[in-house]
């Protein structure tokens, strides 16, 4: 028998679903340590709304192929629909250590908060360095607290965890606005530094072009809705331009973010070793403490509601390959009280707990290859929106369907293809080639039975609809 989610998520607790989790820690750190130190302000907000318009023409084709397949697992029921089950496997595969990976990476930013507003806090017990970050027990405490709390509520109820993430994001969106109206409404405040950004000497396409990269990663997020379609009580419709509606907010706070910095610094001042957390230290020049904690809430609420998001996307994609065979069927078990994927996010969170042992330094090596498994879900996505929109002679899908796939295969070119400013670096590259590896080796040993399955029993599975139904469809 089939196992299905409940449909509890309204309109609103998917947008901040997708907001939440496309407004992480990077954010609020990246205007110091790549933004304005390397990239410039106007290379930035040019590269930023660039990347938000591509990921708004790749949502089209995730918007189009859900309304088609409104079930859980996203990209992997697009691509099984337009490729089979081996595709479907690997997009999968990639993807799902995209969300896993996210999780505890946001759980270890909450050391960022505690170093930059209460330094030395969470600097207790000393364990050892990896990669030169030194890892200390408090920080490590603090993260599993909240990797545990949030698996508690995701494993408790959609509702739960949907309330909780609308309350994060409404602190996140409404302090950023209110940070940046006082900044701009405060007289004392001049535009000297800001000043310095300015000017066409300044604008480069190679930087537009790195801002561009990691387009994927800072906007992340907006594809957990295909995630938990099966638990959406309204239309797949409607929930696409909740999609495109949180990527275009996304975008206006990591630009609010990188003004309400450049009031305060200028290139040089940021490139200098005095600052530590320029976005920070800036929010505590211009407005005081008060700011500074703001701030602090804010980057806070925006952590958390990052952890909240990516359980609730990874135990998704993990349950519906389990209830297709692809893996073990324990990852399908739903808790009997509230029908969510329990053992999933069991799964997730044991995972999570391992990675805080090894220093955020070996995370973000995971974490830079773990973009290419979203590139991956895109890339899927829009050429299987291609592929059915030329069945039905959908002229707009086509159109961005082909966008898609070009921007996708860019993407990929730019992170992989050795020697480019843009490319991953070597560890990196060793983390996705035994990412590969492992997968291959998990396809040969533990796949057997969905190798050998029945299309028609894998179109019930996955896609909920009768293989006739579908034949007829294409």
């Amino acid at each position: 028998m089939r196992k299905k989610l409940d449909k509890q998520i309204s309109k609103s607790d998917i947008f901040s679903l997708a907001l939440g989790a496309i407004i992480g820690w990077g954010a609020f750190v990246l205007p110091g340590d790549l933004f304005l130190s390397h990239i410039g302000l106007q290379n930035t907000i040019i590269g930023m709304s660039l990347g938000a318009l591509i990921m708004i023409i790749i949502e089209k084709n995730y918007g189009f192929m859900l309304s088609k397949h409104a079930v859980a697992g996203g990209e992997y029921a697009f691509t099984y629909y337009s490729f089979g089950r081996h595709h479907a496997l690997i997009c999968a595969w990639f993807l799902g250590l995209a969300y896993i990976s996210i999780v505890p990476l946001n759980a270890t930013a909450l050391s960022l908060i505690a170093k930059s507003m209460f330094p030395g806090l969470l600097e207790k017990g000393f364990l050892y360095s990896i990669a030169g970050y030194k890892v200390y027990i408090g920080e490590i405490l603090v993260a599993s607290l909240a990797l545990v709390l949030f698996a508690y509520f995701n494993i408790k109820g959609v509702k739960i965890a949907s309330a909780l993430q609308k309350v994060m994001t409404m602190f996140l969106v409404g302090i950023v606005f209110l940070l940046l109206f006082m900044v701009l409404n405060n007289p004392e405040i001049g535009n000297d530094n800001i000043s310095t950004y300015l000017g066409l000497s300044k604008l480069s396409i190679p930087k537009i072009l790195k801002i561009l990269t990691i387009a994927p990663f800072a906007y992340v997020g907006f594809d957990c809705i295909p995630q938990a379609a099966e638990e959406l009580d309204f239309s797949p419709k409607k929930a696409s331009k909740l999609a495109m509606l949180s990527i275009i907010v996304g975008c206006l706070i990591y630009v609010m973010l990188n003004i309400i910095t450049a009031f305060a610094f200028t290139q040089e001042m940021i490139l200098s070793s005095k600052i530590d957390w320029a976005t920070g230290d800036a929010v505590e020049l211009l407005l005081g403490k008060i700011g500074l904690y703001s701030l602090g809430i804010s980057l806070l609420m925006a952590i958390v509601a990052g952890i909240n998001g990516f359980y609730m996307a990874a135990s998704r994609i993990l349950f519906a390959l389990s209830r297709a065979g692809a893996i073990n069927s324990w990852f399908s078990e739903l808790d009997k009280k509230t029908k969510t994927p329990k053992n999933a996010t069991l799964f997730v969170m044991a995972v999570s707990l391992i990675t805080p042992w090894f220093g955020r330094s070996v995370l973000l090596w995971v974490v830079n290859m773990a973009s290419i498994g979203a590139v991956i879900g895109y890339l899927y996505t829009s050429i299987a929106a291609y592929k059915l929109a030329k069945k039905e002679n959908d002229k707009t899908i086509k159109v961005t369907g082909l966008l898609g796939a070009i921007f996708s295969s860019s993407f990929c070119v730019l992170l992989l293809f050795p020697g480019l400013r843009t490319s991953l670096t070597m560890p990196s590259y060793i983390a996705l080639v035994a990412w590969a590896i492992l997968g291959i080796v998990f396809y040969r040993k533990q796949a057997k039975g969905y190798k050998s399955m029945k299309k028609e029993t894998l179109d019930k599975l996955i896609l909920n609809k009768d293989s006739k139904k579908l034949k007829n469809a294409s």
